[in-house]
């Protein structure tokens, strides 16, 4: 076994912490033998509702768009490429808060429980779109989105390693993919909500704020999810809680022979990582996740462009394309509706085919069908397109975000996951001024030009350097 202690360590430190990885590495073998028990997706479906809250946060940046504008709060575009006047600041400042919650505070979780900084970053959320949705200048709207954004960033690294750890290996697929059905099921409640409201003025309030202000009921709910999941046993055991992540994993067992009405299979031989004196980040730029970093720190920085390049700007092209502001936001709400479809597509196949593989035809797809947008101007062949492109969008959306969270080990998971989003991040920040300008110079056309290049660029970086992740244990991926 390879161990790698460094000249601080003293012989108990080491000892204990070799205990602890032991301990870890049992505990993972005995939740990978487990069946597919309603207990399992229980778990995922609570956890995915604190995750509902974020991609609503998300997707209605577009769908009050036209309502920010109207209210003369920001513009559609501005003169200069980086005007914070306008929407494409707003979008910005979303991206640039998400950049620093998962760049600056992606450790948390690694440090502190995916369950407590899971329950905080929620809070963050909410008491932020709550002071949000109150500003009245730009200035102040624009910094509360960014502060608001901190916390969602948080959220969003925390999420991914906290289900991939929860469910065995032969299910992480298509857990993902239910986590993300459920997250995405915001998508339409947002674009309907922005329907009814964001034309409208009720009680004296604009109807964005109103939609801003119902995303801040996300604190309503996480104090019964805090209860009711557990914290996550891989990450217990690692840090020296083997007791309480024992007692997790004993009732995952005593509720899977429960449900499935048979004993459960003797587990796997365990597969215990290299010691190491602490988690650090210097410990990403050793092999094999140096290569795996800079792969996904690309792949995420592209994908997010073309993502949100489309997704945020929905109802801004559909007008470009002739549709009146009111009939955008309803044939917005169509597209949106794809958007939890897409994920619960592909729990059919989630576990079946090589995530990379879905990932480099899915992009293929979205180049596909997004040129055919831009020459559309008919309202039919606009909405069948535009669910498509979602389809594909959201069928990459769940391979990544399964993906890159199997690729690091439990102890930098988060770490690594906040690297790597914080590209996204950028990129997706980035995706507004790039938008906007291409929409001003080139048109609907242009701007599908722009997301053709950066899925080119996913499918080059997964297709070509991402290894083969499906049916292989956390432990055997992070050798």
């Amino acid at each position: 076994m390879q161990r790698t202690i460094t000249a601080h360590d003293s012989p108990f430190a080491s000892t204990e912490a070799h205990t602890n990885l032991r301990a870890a590495a049992a505990l993972s073998a005995r939740m990978d033998r487990l069946p597919v028990t309603r207990y399992l997706w229980m778990l995922v479906l609570l956890i995915s509702l604190g995750g509902f809250f974020e991609v609503y946060d998300l997707i209605f940046t577009g769908y009050i768009a036209p309502g920010l504008a109207k209210s003369g709060m920001l513009k559609t575009t501005t003169e200069s490429f980086f005007g914070l006047q306008g929407i494409a600041g707003f979008i910005a400042s979303t991206f640039a808060g998400l950049f620093v919650g998962t760049f600056c505070f992606g450790w948390l979780p690694d440090r502190f429980g995916r369950r407590k900084v899971f329950t905080i970053s929620l809070l963050w959320y909410s008491i932020g779109s709550l002071i949000m949705a109150c500003q009245t200048s730009p200035e102040g709207l624009i910094l509360w989105r960014f502060i608001t954004g901190i916390g969602v960033g948080i959220e969003i690294v925390t999420i991914d390693s906290y289900i991939t750890e929860l469910v065995p290996q032969h299910m992480r697929g298509r857990a993902m993919a239910f986590n993300q059905a459920v997250m995405f099921a915001a998508a339409p409640a947002a674009a309907i909500l922005s329907y009814w409201l964001v034309p409208t003025t009720f009680m004296g309030i604009d109807g964005w704020r109103w939609v801003v202000l119902l995303g801040a009921a996300g604190a309503v709910v996480v104090w019964f999810i805090r209860l009711v999941v557990p914290e996550s046993p891989r990450w217990l055991a690692s840090h020296g809680h083997v007791e309480r992540g024992e007692r997790v994993v004993r009732k995952m067992e005593e509720m899977a022979e429960l449900q499935s009405g048979r004993a459960l299979p003797a587990p796997l031989p365990a597969v215990e990582q290299p010691l190491h004196r602490r988690a650090s980040l210097a410990e990403l730029w050793q092999a094999p996740y140096r290569s795996r970093l800079v792969m996904l720190i690309v792949f995420n920085f592209c994908q997010a462009i073309g993502y949100y390049g489309f997704a945020n700007w929905v109802p801004t092209l559909l007008i470009g394309q002739g549709i009146t502001v009111t009939k955008s936001l309803l044939y917005s709400f169509i597209i949106a509706i794809a958007l939890p479809s897409g994920p619960l597509l592909a729990m059919l196949f989630a576990d079946k085919v090589q995530r990379k593989w879905l990932i480099v035809g899915s992009a293929l797809a979205v180049v596909v069908f997004g040129l055919m947008f831009g020459q559309m101007k008919t309202v039919v062949p606009l909405i069948v397109l535009g669910v498509l492109i979602s389809l594909a969008g959201q069928t990459i959306s769940v391979c990544y975000h399964a993906y890159q969270a199997e690729l690091f080990p439990t102890r930098i998971r988060c770490r690594a996951n906040g690297i790597v989003y914080s590209a996204s991040r950028v990129g997706a920040m980035m995706s507004g001024f790039i938008i906007a300008h291409l929409l001003r110079e080139f048109g609907v056309a242009g701007v599908f030009a722009g997301i053709t290049a950066c899925m080119l660029v996913v499918m080059i970086s997964i297709g070509g350097f991402g290894p083969k992740t499906n049916g292989v244990r956390l432990e055997d991926l992070c050798h």
